[in-house]
């Protein structure tokens, strides 16, 4: 049966997905982490390669074989020309593997660009945002453990703002609300910022003596990205009680989303002219998919960010993601497939 691979590789899990010309999802399988960047390139392989097997697991339950036609892999942090080549190595030494079950028909990737005949490569957003609108078309805003805006319109100007990680941007995501609230909390100790509950809510939390102690959890104890993301839920819940100072964090969090938002329809909806005025691109009907953790907080943040946006852009659809990333990773791979 001729199929094809999605794969969605993220810092947290690896998803395959492998789908039928038809559009049906023969098989679904996870792994662990595939950022090579964090994890290093034969650890990437490894999860990429487990997830595989156990979609392709599930899929041969009902079919003698499988035969792959093209494959997308939409990976965290993979931009450059140097990731794209280390990433077409690990797609060639997947072929090789006698830990897949499965009739290869790809090629050989040795192109200089991300697409070889059938294998697209490219970074999880576009995935996401095919997955969320079900088109390679409009804009997607990422708020998680990171933060990214990308979109695309039909004459394939693409825009991708934020993404550039926890130490030089991901405003928006729950690690900037989470390191937001930890600040506040200092500074509220030390006397030199507003009053707020967060002082206590973190000691209650981490069973601290002092908020002093927030520097054994953050410095000695080396708490990763993930694990200080976690506590935007407390600047959340701190938020939902009314207390103001967090409530400016997450109204500022709001402004940054809404702000790489606006970015991108400014770059894809506009044309941007000599005289520095703009004109519209005519007709594009657009959809914003709002994906990751921070949409669902209980503070409202999806809310607020949607009343903002569809203040100025009364037309425009905010939306659920409509499917997986692993999902709009094999529709392109499909794409692909169906126009060689």
């Amino acid at each position: 049966m001729y199929c094809v691979l999605g794969i969605d590789g993220g810092g947290t899990k690896t998803v395959c997905v492998v789908m039928n010309t038809k559009k049906e999802i023969l098989g679904r399988g996870e792994s662990g982490a595939a950022n090579y960047q964090t994890i290093g390139i034969d650890a990437a392989f490894k999860s990429i390669e487990l997830a595989i097997r156990n979609a392709v697991i599930e899929a041969l339950k009902t079919k003698e074989s499988l035969e792959i036609q093209a494959i997308c892999l939409g990976l965290a942090g993979v931009s450059r020309p140097k990731d794209i080549e280390i990433v077409k190595k690990i797609v060639s030494d997947l072929q090789k593997s006698q830990n897949l079950p499965i009739i290869w028909e790809l090629g050989i990737t040795t192109q200089a660009h991300n697409q070889s005949n059938n294998i697209i490569i490219c970074h999880d957003a576009l995935i996401a945002l095919v997955g969320g609108t079900g088109d390679d078309i409009g804009i997607v805003v990422a708020a998680g453990t990171g933060a990214i805006a990308f979109g695309r319109n039909h004459q394939g100007i693409s825009k991708r703002v934020g993404g550039w990680g926890y130490i030089l941007g991901d405003e928006g995501s729950a690690y900037q609300i989470a390191i937001a609230g930890m600040k506040a909390a200092i500074q509220a100790d030390d006397g030199r910022g507003k009053l707020t509950s967060l002082v206590d809510i973190f000691k209650n939390h981490l069973q601290l003596e002092t908020i002093e102690d927030l520097i054994e959890f953050v410095y000695r104890r080396g708490l990763g990205v993930k694990e200080i993301a976690t506590f935007a839920t407390l600047v959340d819940s701190a938020a939902v009680d009314g207390d103001g100072v967090a409530n400016e964090i997450i109204d500022n969090a709001v402004g940054e989303l809404v702000k790489a938002t606006f970015t991108v329809i400014d770059a894809i909806l506009y044309h941007h002219l000599p005289n520095s005025s703009t004109q519209p691109i005519i007709n594009e009907d657009f959809e914003i998919v709002t994906t990751g953790s921070v949409w669902k907080a209980k503070s409202k943040i999806r809310e607020k960010f949607i009343q903002v946006i569809n203040q100025k852009y009364p037309d425009i659809k905010i939306i659920s993601p409509r499917f997986e990333p692993a999902y709009g990773a094999c529709l392109l791979a499909l794409k692909q497939y169906l126009q060689k």
